[in-house]
Parts: structure tokens; C-alpha cells; sequence
């Protein structure tokens, strides 16, 4: 037989080999993914969605996590004294929120048939207000919250304060930190998968860019509408009115500056997506005013 000067049959012979090695390496991560994803799935009572948490992350790794972040905010952005007339204001919305969590959370449970996990029992609730003019607030797990200066001449008024509150509780209480925690896990089987496989960056870069616009913010968009009900429904229990949340949002969205990006490239949904969302929920939230607030509170 001639021999090949060139060496091309040893060539391609390599490039069939580095080819195999890489389909095996992508179906030993892809496996191993599907196990991750299939054997964390639990379901929410709240919304009675099937979620992916991981279960080695206990509620109080969640709790522990969340006072480390509060402790790191707090020591970079001082907040204002409590005694400051806007801090006793934001305390008292926070307070009448955190009692009628257990009775939301029952509620929306059972519209699933569920029992509620009382996840947030062992919640140690603490609100402070952060001088900035960011409109901003936010909860973390177990329970730790803080409201920017700025969110106070977007809100307008308590009502509205309490929604953008309402949807911030949600978030820890739906353990949505600990769900993105789990989905960033999937994709760095991915970022390790491509890597381990051969791929070139650009190759891996538009492998994560897939994963990003087709896994990751639709979750985060679905994490954002899911907080905005079940925040309405506490505003509304707490016996704030809901409708002002429309009003609000409108207000959100002009003080960006109408700059928000298309939806499908965002974590949150388009803000005429939201308030859309929030009209069909009014009845809704009403009937939970009611129901938890009596003619008094209507």
C-alpha cells in the first residue's frame, strides 16, 4: 500500500477520535444534568409549580446566606436611624405585611390543594431604609429587607409602598434566590461541559447565550410574575389597597425612562406585560381584601 506523505488518513483518524471524545464528554454532562434537574424538583404550594432547589441547601444555609449578603449591603450603604420619620413609616408596611404572610401563603395553598410549607417560619424579619436614590427595595432569604430613599417619591403613597413590598417578601418567600442558585448550577455544567469537550470560546459563548435567552430569563421573567401576585394578594390581605399597582408600575416605567429592553432579552417582564398581568389579577387581590379585611377595609 502507498504510504500517505501528508499524513492525511492519521489526521483524519485524530479528528474522528476528538470527535467521539466530544460527544461522550457532552452526553456524560448532559446525563449527569438531566439527573441534577429531575432529582431536584420539588413543587411550590403557593403557585403550585413543579421548581428546581437544590436539596442540599437547607432553609437555614437560605437564612444564613441572606444575613451574610444583608450584613455586606449594610456596611457599604448605612441606613437611616430608626427613629427617622420614613424609617417608622416603612416599618409599619413591612409589620402589617409580615403578619398575614402565614395566611396568604395558606390561602394560595389551597387554591392548589396544598398544604403551605411554611417556609418563612423561621424567618428573623428586619427592615431598614437606605439613604440613595435608587427606587429600589428588596428581601432576602430569611426574612432581611431594605427600601431605598428613592422608591418613597415613585410610590407616592403607602398603598403602593406595600406592593413593591409585597413582591419583594414574595421573592424570599418563594425561595427564588435558592432556584436561580440551582439554575446557575445547570449552566455551569454547561460552561464545563463545552469546555471539557473541545469547544472553541466562540463556540461556548453562543451555546450560553442559547441556554440564556431559551432557560434563564424566561425563569427569571416567570419568577418576577410570580411575585408580583403573590405580593398583590399580601398587599391586599394587609389591607392596602391593590389597585394602586397599576398606577405604580406606570410610574416605574416612566422613571426608567421608557429605556427598558425588549422582553424576551430581560429579567423582567415589559412593563405593559406587568400591568396587564396585575389588571387580571385585581379581582383577585379585591376578593382578598375582603376577605381578610372585612367591609372596614375596603
Amino acid at each position: 500500500m502507498r504510504q500517505d506523505p501528508f499524513g492525511r488518513r492519521q489526521a483524519a483518524a485524530g479528528r474522528r477520535r476528538g470527535g467521539g471524545m466530544r460527544l461522550w464528554v457532552l452526553l456524560l454532562f448532559a446525563g449527569y444534568g438531566a439527573y441534577y434537574w429531575f432529582s431536584n424538583q420539588s413543587v411550590d404550594p403557593v403557585t403550585g409549580e413543579s421548581v428546581l432547589i437544590d436539596r442540599s441547601l437547607s432553609a437555614e444555609d437560605e437564612k444564613a446566606l441572606g444575613l451574610q449578603a444583608y450584613r455586606e449591603i449594610l456596611s457599604q450603604e448605612r441606613p437611616l436611624p430608626a427613629d427617622a420619620e420614613v424609617s417608622r413609616q416603612i416599618r409599619g408596611i413591612a409589620g402589617r405585611l409580615v403578619d398575614k404572610v402565614d395566611e396568604v401563603e395558606a390561602a394560595m395553598a389551597a387554591e392548589h390543594g396544598l398544604e403551605p410549607s411554611r417556609f418563612s417560619q423561621g424567618f428573623e424579619w428586619e427592615v431598614n431604609v437606605i439613604d440613595s436614590e435608587q427606587a429600589n427595595a428588596f428581601c432576602l432569604p430569611g426574612g432581611k429587607m431594605a427600601v431605598y430613599t428613592g422608591l418613597v417619591p415613585v410610590a407616592q403613597n403607602a398603598d403602593a409602598m406595600a406592593v413593591v413590598m409585597g413582591h419583594e417578601i414574595a421573592h424570599a418567600l418563594l425561595r427564588h434566590g435558592a432556584q436561580r442558585m440551582a439554575q446557575q448550577k445547570l449552566s455551569q455544567m454547561g460552561q464545563m461541559a463545552g469546555a471539557l469537550s473541545g469547544m472553541d470560546p466562540q463556540q461556548q459563548q453562543m451555546v450560553m447565550a442559547a441556554m440564556g435567552y431559551g432557560y434563564l430569563l424566561p425563569y427569571a421573567r416567570k419568577h418576577e410574575t410570580e411575585a408580583d401576585e403573590v405580593g398583590l394578594m399580601l398587599a391586599a390581605a394587609a389591607c392596602f389597597d391593590p389597585r394602586q399597582a397599576v398606577p405604580l408600575w406606570e410610574r416605574m416605567g416612566a422613571a426608567a425612562g421608557g429605556q427598558a429592553p425588549p422582553e424576551f432579552s430581560s429579567t423582567h417582564p415589559n412593563p405593559g406585560t406587568r400591568i396587564r398581568n396585575l389588571q387580571a389579577l385585581m379581582p383577585k387581590a379585591m376578593e382578598y381584601r375582603q376577605r381578610f379585611c372585612g367591609q372596614g377595609g375596603l
